[in-house]
Formats: structure tokens, C-alpha cells, sequence
């Protein structure tokens, strides 16, 4: 099975609304529609506050980022995000696909085998244009 995560984004809607209607950046929606075009079984969205987010979950706008968090609470939201995804993936079986900054994947990338990282070392911009050219746009 293929397992997108998504980084949330700062824009959202200013209604309680579907995770995958409430964050309203190009880099969020972009990611989206890519990961359905690399046809991921499933599709999560990694929320500071609401840790691995399911696309379908409705969820009020809030204004939390993990730029915020100190390292401790930064290794503790990573734990909380490692253990949802233990009880929605297999581990030693499942493909990761992370489209997420930094501070989304620096406490949990050492923990998921099989994590391809597209986007990595790249900056916003780049990643746009990454996933605008896979896109075919």
C-alpha cells in the first residue's frame, strides 16, 4: 500500500470544513493532486495540532504551526504522528510518500522505513514547480 503524507498549510478556510477543503495553500493543493496521481491507497495530512489528519475529518480553521513548538514538544507530537500511522500502516510493507517541510518529517523519518522524501532540500518554491511539472502544468 502507498501512504502520502501531506504537510497542512498556513491559509485556511475560516469555516469548520473537511481537512482536505480547510488548508488552502497552491503547496497543500498541489500536493493533493499529486498524491492522487500517484495513486496513494491512502492520503494524511500531518496537522500541528491534530498530529496525522485524515482528508475526510471535519476540523475548525486554528492557527498552530510546529515552527511554534520547542524540540521537546516537537519529539513529542512526532510520537503522537508515529503511533496514528502504526495503527493505519504496516510498517514493513507499506510505501511512505512524505510532501511535507522539515519540521513535519524531522521527528519521524528515522522511524518509517520506505520513505521517499520528493520534495526534500527543497525550497517552496522548487517544490511548486516540482509538483506543477508532475503535474503536467
Amino acid at each position: 500500500m502507498k501512504i502520502t503524507l501531506i504537510s497542512c498549510g498556513a491559509k485556511k478556510a475560516e469555516v469548520r470544513t473537511s481537512a482536505k477543503n480547510l488548508y488552502q495553500g497552491a503547496l497543500f493543493k498541489y500536493s493533493l493532486e499529486y498524491a492522487g496521481k500517484i495513486m496513494s491507497n491512502k492520503i494524511y495530512i500531518l496537522s500541528a495540532k491534530h498530529h496525522l489528519l485524515p482528508l475526510n475529518k471535519y476540523i475548525d480553521p486554528y492557527d498552530m504551526t510546529l515552527r511554534d513548538f520547542d524540540k521537546r514538544r516537537r519529539i513529542e507530537w512526532g510520537q503522537i504522528v508515529l503511533n496514528a500511522l502504526h495503527n493505519v500502516a504496516n510498517f514493513e510493507r507499506d510505501e511512505f510518500v512524505a510532501l511535507a517541510g522539515e519540521k513535519y518529517l524531522e521527528e519521524i523519518r528515522g522511524n518509517i522505513p520506505n520513505l521517499l522524501e520528493p520534495l526534500r532540500g527543497k525550497t517552496i518554491g522548487k517544490r511548486l514547480q516540482f509538483l506543477k511539472n508532475k503535474l503536467g502544468r
